[in-house]
């Protein structure tokens, strides 16, 4: 699998997945017998990476085998962001940060929750690893909480989180 295939599927699904954790039964949204995409599909809006997978120029659809595990920022995470920030990464002469920090956001192989909780940081797609620890009853990824876990597809699984994840 090459990268530009890998990072079109992170951006695709980050684009689908903005709105999962608004839906009020996001983690029936998954469905082993659809991929990540259409599972995204179903599970709500997803306004704010629409822009962001556009301005990345990665819209291809994510069909292939993976398997990934995407964690993956509502709406209400984009909106955290400091004013101006998601405004400045659409702008094309931004397009490179933009990709890199959208395949921060996806970790090659299939993570379940129970996988996560063992780990103190998962390598990305896009060459950084992410910092995975507990804090009380929450798994926390970087500075994001994980708030909806396991929506599981034929060729991955997705947890959302409340907070975008940024690159070193």
């Amino acid at each position: 699998m090459n990268v530009r295939t890998i990072i079109s599927a992170l951006a695709v699904t980050l684009l689908l997945l903005s709105g999962a954790a608004q839906t009020a039964d996001a983690g029936s949204c998954g469905s082993k017998t659809k991929d990540i995409v259409d599972t995204a599909v179903a599970a709500g809006s997803f306004d704010t990476l629409v822009a962001a997978v556009t301005a990345a120029d990665l819209g291809d659809v994510l069909k292939g085998d993976g398997p990934f595990t995407v964690f993956a920022p509502t709406d209400e995470a984009f909106a955290k962001l400091p004013a101006g920030t998601l405004e400045s990464l659409l702008k094309p002469e931004n397009k490179a940060q933009l990709q890199a920090i959208l395949t921060y956001h996806v970790v090659p192989g299939n993570v379940m929750a129970s996988d996560v909780v063992g780990l103190e940081s998962a390598k990305t797609v896009n060459g950084q690893s992410l910092s995975i620890s507990l804090e009380g009853d929450s798994v926390m990824v970087d500075s994001a909480k994980v708030v909806t876990t396991d929506i599981s597809c034929s060729n991955g699984v997705i947890h959302v989180i409340d907070s975008v994840v940024l690159p070193k």
